[in-house]
């Protein structure tokens, strides 16, 4: 099933990619039982909606430095850094179940790009910025950079992953110094227009 799923998306994937894919929903289910993770619990459901829904993204990643605020469990920030080998990932999320779960899964997959942080974004302080921002289903656009914006490199991107297209929250960034583009996402399994990207950039 989610070798077939994987195929629906038609992205090329490395070596040993699907097997770290399949793992990783292992892993999730096994935690989940013992600590709520996530609110999915059927393996049909979690393909679709972590696994397909986080790699959907991956075109959109722009550089080597990728954050994943409000990471969660760790979706979209593990299955891009498993798809993305070269490409170093910083995982942050205040909850420290989760937190701990990405870092076991990370280690347990041998993701040596992967470096997970507890802690919320208004707090944290790299001493750098990053290529990539990433967040996916977390906060209003307005919300977003005002915790987040910081961490955008002066040539970086953002990218907010949404659900529908969020016609509301981008008339609140119009007067925000970000210009922004919307692209719709089409993952496998989900009705046409139920995901968007909105690209930010400094303006």
């Amino acid at each position: 099933m989610l070798k077939r799923a994987l195929g629906e998306l038609g992205q090329p994937y490395p070596e040993g990619a699907v097997e770290k894919f399949g793992a990783l929903l292992d892993e999730l289910e096994k935690w989940n039982r013992r600590v709520n993770l996530t609110a999915i619990r059927e393996r049909r459901e979690m393909v679709t909606a972590h696994m397909l829904d986080s790699l959907v993204a991956r075109p959109l990643l722009e550089g080597t430095t990728i954050l994943d605020v409000g990471t969660g469990p760790g979706f979209p920030g593990l299955p891009l850094a498993i798809a993305e080998p070269d490409r170093h990932f910083t995982l942050l999320d205040s909850n420290n179940k989760k937190i701990m779960f990405v870092q076991h899964a990370a280690g347990l997959l041998g993701l040596g790009n992967v470096t997970a942080v507890k802690g919320r974004s208004e707090d944290y302080a790299p001493g750098r910025r990053f290529d990539t921002v990433i967040a996916r289903a977390l906060a209003t656009l307005p919300r977003l950079v005002e915790i987040a914006g910081h961490h955008v490199g002066e040539d970086g991107v953002f990218v907010a992953l949404k659900g529908r297209y969020p016609a509301e929250e981008l008339e609140q960034m119009s007067n925000k110094p970000w210009r922004h583009a919307v692209t719709e996402l089409k993952v496998p399994g989900l009705e046409q227009g139920s995901r968007h990207a909105v690209l930010l950039r400094r303006a």
